[in-house]
């Protein structure tokens, strides 16, 4: 008898976790309240980030923190009652950001980051996106020498390690790639392997559709509420309700409050990001995905437009728009590059879902027979959704992990 399985939550990492449990055997329910890839999945930076072994730290360093106090900082920024509310996470990852902690956990990290080509690429080539992927990986800039020099430090232990791939830039090779850029840089890394996206939101869409063609289920409706049934679960949406011998919470960022109702306390944080999308300077197009590594935000050439995606605003997930940080990330993007007017009536904003450790959260609920988490991936859930969806199966399937995942157990905290 083939098992029933609602996934809950139909961004990157929902949707990954869907298309492999089909390729299983399994029936599958994909549940959102819109539709797939339209909510955090569509708005971020579009790279599948296959050099992204050491996740972002909690800055501990008190000539960082003395710059980020103020505020008015373009990478970081805040909202003083959000960390109030967030206050023991948030000291649970100032505390797991220490080197001690953090040398532990870079390799756990990497482990699942190292997975991030092979897995998209056989959704990819199963879905036929294969016009969304563009296989030229991007360029990190650098205002000064000193920046670059210790990045370049971190590099070459990465590159013996995690075989992260990359070639160093002077000034004017740069210019040779991206003859528009302000002299202020003084170099750049070319990030060879990552992949990037076109339009992430139809990359999720892609695979959404994918999960239709292989016989899954997708339903837009919002949750109402998640039981224990017998040996099952119950799921109530503002539509129907359904059972299933096995559900998957995916929710990202709203993953806290559900498990929440079910006595699972879970440290989970949102970092929220913005993004805008700009006319191209047809005279100078912008041919590479540019980060602006020491200020703090991200150029991309998508299809929408050249898409400028903020860092990180710590506040809650349903916090109104503030604009600040991306009018203070435009002023600096401009002096960089020629954006034209800007595309969109409003910034988009998404909630990145965090965890103190800065590993995802992936496998058995505790002491909830039947509930899978896959939850948490802070800022590369578009990177590591396929991954996830790989061995979240192994484990429902009770089969030997290709990674040891006692790291991303839900009850370590």
């Amino acid at each position: 008898m083939t098992k029933q399985v609602v996934v809950l939550g139909a961004g990157m990492v929902g949707v990954s976790v869907a298309w492999h449990l089909l390729k299983r055997g399994y029936a599958v329910t994909l549940i959102d309240r819109v539709p797939p890839g339209q909510e955090t999945s569509f708005g971020n930076a579009g790279i599948i980030q296959r050099e992204a072994v050491r996740p972002y730290a909690f800055p501990r360093d008190l000539t960082t923190l003395l710059r980020v106090l103020p505020n008015r900082a373009v990478d970081i920024r805040y909202r003083p009652s959000s960390v109030i509310r967030a206050a023991r996470a948030l000291l649970q990852y100032w505390h797991y950001s220490s080197d001690k902690h953090y040398r532990k956990l870079v390799p756990e990290y990497a482990a699942l980051i190292m997975q991030s080509l092979d897995t998209h690429d056989e959704m990819i080539r199963s879905a036929g996106a294969e016009a969304l992927i563009r296989k030229a990986g991007y360029l990190k800039l650098f205002r000064t020498q000193k920046a670059l020099d210790e990045e370049l430090t971190k590099t070459a232990s990465d590159s013996a390690l995690f075989g992260v791939e990359f070639d160093v830039l002077n000034r004017q090779q740069l210019a040779q790639r991206e003859p528009s850029l302000s002299p202020s840089i003084v170099g750049a890394i070319h990030w060879k392997q990552p992949w990037t996206v076109t339009d992430p939101g139809a990359l999720v869409e892609a695979y959404a559709a994918d999960v239709k063609c292989k016989g899954g289920a997708i339903k837009h409706a919002s949750l109402t509420g998640l039981t224990r049934q017998g040996s099952g679960w119950l799921i109530q949406t503002t539509k129907e309700s359904l059972h299933a011998d096995q559900v998957v919470m995916a929710m990202g960022p709203w993953s806290s409050y559900w498990l929440d109702q079910l006595g699972i306390q879970v440290p989970l944080f949102a970092k929220r990001g913005y993004h805008m999308h700009y006319a191209c300077n047809k005279k100078v197009p912008l041919n590479h995905w540019l980060m602006d590594a020491e200020i703090g935000y991200l150029l991309a050439p998508m299809r929408a437009g050249v898409r400028l995606t903020t860092g990180a605003e710590l506040t809650a997930v349903d916090a109104p728009v503030n604009e600040s940080q991306l009018n203070a990330a435009e002023q600096v993007a401009r002096s960089l590059y020629p954006l034209g007017e800007r595309l969109d009536a409003s910034p988009w904003k998404g909630g990145r879902p965090c965890l103190p450790d800065m590993k995802p959260m992936i496998g058995p609920a505790p002491d909830q027979k039947g509930l899978w988490l896959a939850c948490g991936h802070g800022h590369q859930g578009f990177t590591l959704g396929p991954v996830t969806g790989k061995l979240l199966g192994q484990m429902i399937d009770e089969e030997h992990t290709d990674i040891d995942m006692h790291p991303y157990r839900v009850d370590r905290f």
